[in-house]
């Protein structure tokens, strides 16, 4: 029979379950990916799993995201990571080599090869051919130990692309008609597949752009062939000896299917503040802006800042716009440089930062309040920036570069130059001194990873109550995102390995008084997608170190759903989507028999005791991760295993 990519893939990995659809099934992992503002918990998970060595063919660990040095605690972090991955025979990219998925491509991206990462923009690496799924930090935790990801099979929704991108529309425009099409949650429990002749007009790494932002769907994964364009890719990057071809059967049939005509794609933007607000530039031009910003996992490839060098050739960039240019990785500011296309942007008056997230994740580049920020990231909910009232767009490296010239949201296409087509480079600049290779085993065993005073430990998590009679301290709208659970930024993220410090800045984006009120066990409720964006597992161990013990929401996103699990918490969501709209906040809930009714099935009665009524409320817990959440989370439930064992 014939067979897809994604099923393919699957199939290799495959060590537990039945490829069908809902079903549980378990995954080999080849690598791992994480990054600083994840890593930090990962590695002290690695202690409290008491790993001796990494047992994966390939774990890296990338300091990319919290760049800023503003006092001691992101170098004590960083030093913290650089010693830890020594411990546990890991690869460690130093500060400021570059941005993990665009370097993980780079150096270590093999196709057909299985990676988690501790970002929820892993899914890039599928640009590679590679099976790559964005987690939470447990998983990668776990997969380094060497045990496979456990996830329910998703279906496998098929994407045909026709025709040829026309001038000034580039792979950006792609992903932004995928979310103007359907949504943020449009691809949840979904695999993305790219197949048909559209792909021959693809780049790598404008597969890369696409597959980065499928997270922004809330797809579980996006894979792309490895074809022709990935073996180029390879070759230039001197792996052309990691290469292997990976391709879809003919007559490959899949459980959802969509089509794109390339060619028939203009120019998009996302506006203000959710990815899936996409509308053509040409309904939003003449709106003033005060920044622009080219870079970010979302657009990370040589050819997205050499256009924007060759735009601005000769030209600066309007006097009412910071035009910021943050390189993805060090290899990629060579390749510029030597191509004089730096100089370009140095001359236009664009501000050159380091090779990282910066603006991506709020750490620097915070636009002024009440202007636009065009930007080419992957997201831009409310003041991820870190602007609390932030105006953040979504664009093309074309888009972005037009309108810092002009100072107003413009139009690529209404350029009076002819569209550039920059002469990239056939070999990369190869660059590999800031990667550091893991410690021999024997060596690695005498290392004690040097944890900085803002380095806490892990907290102690308690079992899952029997009965719970609690007040819903917050209730939300839909598609919160992780970043207003636990936000990300300059003032939130250097706490990020300090549990107790972190868990101030929870839901303050939505109640600024939650972190005092939340003392005690409580009850969230939220509305459709909770959970989107960002895999950062801060967002349930936060909440829960403060009290949360219960999430009652009409869907969640996938992976914070997995990390509520992980930490303890009971992700429910309503049987009656109605009975939402019939509790208040500070409602107190009572769940009864919790243990009992979690094993014995998926729906459990909840009763509103303020307001006297009952309703119904299913979980999907598999019976592996019921007994996770009734020990408490999955750290004690293993070590309660581990004291059983050496009885």
């Amino acid at each position: 029979m014939a067979r897809n990519l994604a099923h393919k893939l699957i199939a290799s990995h495959l060590v537990e379950g039945e490829m069908s659809v809902g079903e549980p099934i378990g995954l080999s992992i080849e690598q791992t990916l994480t990054q600083d503002a994840t890593g930090t918990l990962v590695m002290q998970e690695l202690e409290s799993l008491q790993l001796d060595q990494a047992r994966t063919e390939c774990s890296v660990q990338y300091v990319d995201h919290n760049l800023l040095q503003a006092d001691e605690r992101n170098a004590e972090d960083h030093e913290y990571l650089r010693t830890a991955c020594q411990r546990y025979g890991i690869w460690f990219s130093k500060p400021g080599n570059g941005v993990s998925h665009p370097t993980h491509m780079q150096r270590f991206g093999i196709p057909g090869k299985a990676m988690v990462g501790s970002d929820s923009h892993t899914c890039a690496a599928g640009s590679l051919g590679m099976l790559a799924i964005g987690v939470g930090g447990l998983e990668v935790a776990l997969a380094i130990a060497g045990e496979p990801l456990r996830i329910r099979m998703p279906q496998i929704w098929g994407v045909r692309l026709t025709g040829e991108l026309p001038e000034w529309v580039s792979a950006k425009d792609v992903i932004l008609e995928m979310l103007r099409r359907h949504g943020v949650s449009g691809g949840v429990n979904r695999i993305i597949e790219y197949h048909g002749p559209g792909l021959a007009d693809l780049s790598a790494m404008d597969r890369h752009v696409i597959a980065n932002m499928g997270a922004e769907l809330g797809a579980t994964t996006t894979v792309f062939p490895a074809d022709d364009a990935v073996r180029g890719f390879l070759r230039a990057e001197g792996r052309e000896h990691d290469f292997e071809e990976w391709q879809a059967d003919p007559e490959a049939e899949y459980d959802v299917t969509d089509e794109i005509d390339l060619s028939a794609l203009e120019p998009l933007i996302a506006k203000p503040s959710a990815p899936d607000k996409v509308v053509p530039v040409r309904e939003v031009a003449g709106e003033p802006i005060g920044q622009a910003v080219i870079g970010s996992s979302a657009n990370p490839g040589l050819r997205d800042f050499a256009i924007a060098a060759a735009m601005v050739h000769d030209r600066h960039s309007a006097h009412t716009v910071s035009f910021d240019v943050n390189p993805t990785s060090r290899e990629i500011l060579s390749d510029l440089t030597k191509m004089g296309a730096t100089f370009d942007l140095i001359a236009a008056g664009a501000r050159i930062h380091q090779s990282g997230c910066m603006g991506c994740i709020g750490m620097g580049q915070a636009p002024a309040s009440g202007t636009n920020s065009l930007r080419t990231f992957p997201r831009n909910f409310p003041g991820r920036s870190g602007t609390p009232e932030d105006s953040v767009w979504l664009c093309s490296p074309e888009t972005a570069t037009a309108s810092a010239l002009t100072g107003v949201i413009t139009d690529p296409r209404e350029s009076d130059r002819a569209y550039p087509k920059p002469d990239l480079p056939a070999q990369a600049s190869i660059n590999t001194a800031m990667l550091v290779p893991p410690e021999a085993a024997e060596r690695a065993r005498q290392i004690e990873p040097v944890k900085g005073s803002n380095i806490s430990a892990l907290p102690e998590l308690d079992p899952l109550p029997t009965r719970i009679e609690a007040p819903v301290l917050l209730k939300t709208g839909d598609d919160v995102s992780t970043d207003e659970i636990s936000p990300a930024g300059a003032r939130a993220l250097p706490y990020r390995s300090n549990i107790p410090k972190l868990a101030e800045f929870s839901f303050t984006r939505l109640d600024q008084h939650y972190p005092q009120r939340a003392r005690e066990p409580h009850v969230v409720v939220g509305g459709e997608n909770y959970g989107q964006g960002s895999s950062r597992e801060h967002a349930a161990i936060a909440p829960r170190y403060l009290g949360l013990r219960v999430v009652i929401a009409k869907s969640f996103a996938r992976i914070h759903w997995q990390n509520l699990a992980n930490f303890g918490i009971v992700a429910l969501t309503f049987a009656d989507p109605a009975d939402y709209d019939a509790i208040e906040r500070d409602d107190v809930l009572v769940l009864e028999n919790l243990p009992e009714a979690l094993r014995s099935g998926t729906e459990l009665d909840v009763r509103d005791e303020t307001r006297g009524f009952r309703f119904r409320a299913r979980h999907a817990l598999s019976n592996d991760q019921v007994e996770s959440v009734v020990a408490g989370g999955v750290i004690p439930r293993l070590a309660a295993e581990r004291a059983s064992s050496q009885r």
